[in-house]
């Protein structure tokens, strides 16, 4: 199946210019014909034959180029998903150099404030620009928007955490994420390993690997969640401390018992393997572990999981879900840690 995208300036509303836009790409599945707009302006028609298709917001790494996940896009859109990632360079970030964002609102990451408004100001309007898309031009009809999926990685995993939530969504119905927590910062006035409660709504999908240096070389913000949680490792001081935020996460973030929120750390990955092809010119990579297994193999333990989760409570295929929870009861060699609850 041919995989083609569209691009989308998509305007911020209340952010300064020239920080005002950001680019937005979707990803959707295609169908060759030969007629003159596809010769002459590469405009390819969708494949309609598994619409209306759920769709995939991906929230990027702070300073990580969308491309990075482009790989992951495509795959997506195989298994029967529109996908969406953007590029939004605003001032905002820490520090005051400008940089790719996935949007965060630090002031709604603060103890009186946090859970009174969504703290990712991007996905309002993509939301808002898919809906135009499906209203008029070459997507019209064919996106099922009330079934949106927010993916991420590191902040941006942390920030689709945070915003999957129904009661600012209704749309959002499931969410995954790869290498983030949602320990709160120190220097917004959060307490020593304390975390931001998450909505207990929605299926969740939470993933790290035990390579992840750049997780453990943060622990500073939040002065390690390693003092008041058990360490899910014990390989080493350095990837035990990568691992334990996510733990965490998922045993004091994630609330209730529905049977559809998943935890797996996968063996010998780092924290930018979901990220292919690497960008080592921007970002934190520097801080990194080297992976241990080949990237592409990691990146097919990532796939497997990420598709068998979205197949089971999105796309809710027949057995799907037997199979999917079947693998969290099973030793796997691969995936030293996977908890479900």
């Amino acid at each position: 199946m041919p995989v083609r995208a569209l691009f989308r300036a998509v305007k911020v509303n209340g952010a300064v210019a020239p920080y005002d836009t950001l680019t937005a790409k979707v990803f959707y599945p295609a169908q060759l014909s030969g007629d003159a707009a596809e010769r002459n302006l590469g405009v390819v028609t969708p494949d309609a034959a598994k619409a209306p298709f759920p769709v995939v917001i991906f929230l990027n790494g702070v300073n990580g180029p969308p491309e990075a996940y482009q790989w992951l896009m495509v795959e997506l859109v195989e298994r029967g998903f529109v996908a969406v990632t953007f590029a939004w360079v605003t001032d905002q970030l820490p520090g005051g150099v400008p940089g790719l964002t996935p949007g965060v609102d630090l002031s709604l990451l603060r103890p009186d404030t946090y859970g009174t408004a969504p703290t990712c100001p991007a996905i309002a309007p993509l939301l808002q620009d898919l809906a135009g898309m499906n209203e008029a031009g070459p997507l019209a009809g064919l996106l099922d928007l009330s079934r949106v999926v927010l993916g991420g990685h590191s902040a941006g995993g942390s920030a689709a955490l945070i915003n999957a939530n129904p009661r600012y969504f209704p749309n959002i119905k499931a969410a995954f994420t790869y290498g983030a927590h949602v320990q709160g910062a120190t220097n917004l006035g959060h307490a020593p390993g304390s975390v931001f409660r998450l909505s207990d709504e929605i299926p969740l999908l939470i993933l790290g690997g035990n390579r992840d240096g750049v997780i453990a070389a943060s622990s500073g913000r939040y002065q390690s969640a390693g003092e008041v949680t058990p360490r899910p490792l014990t390989t080493g001081q350095l990837i035990s401390d990568a691992m334990a935020p996510l733990l965490h996460t998922f045993q004091n973030a994630v609330g209730g018992a529905r049977g559809d929120r998943y935890l797996a750390i996968l063996d010998g990955a780092n924290h930018f393997t979901i990220a292919y092809p690497q960008d080592l010119t921007t970002g934190r990579a520097y801080l990194d572990q080297s992976p241990t297994r080949l990237g592409a193999e990691l990146r097919a333990s990532l796939l497997s999981i990420i598709g068998g989760f979205l197949e089971a409570h999105v796309l809710q295929l027949p057995d799907a879900q037997f199979h999917f929870t079947r693998r969290f009861a099973l030793a796997d060699e691969h995936w030293p840690m996977m908890v479900k609850k």
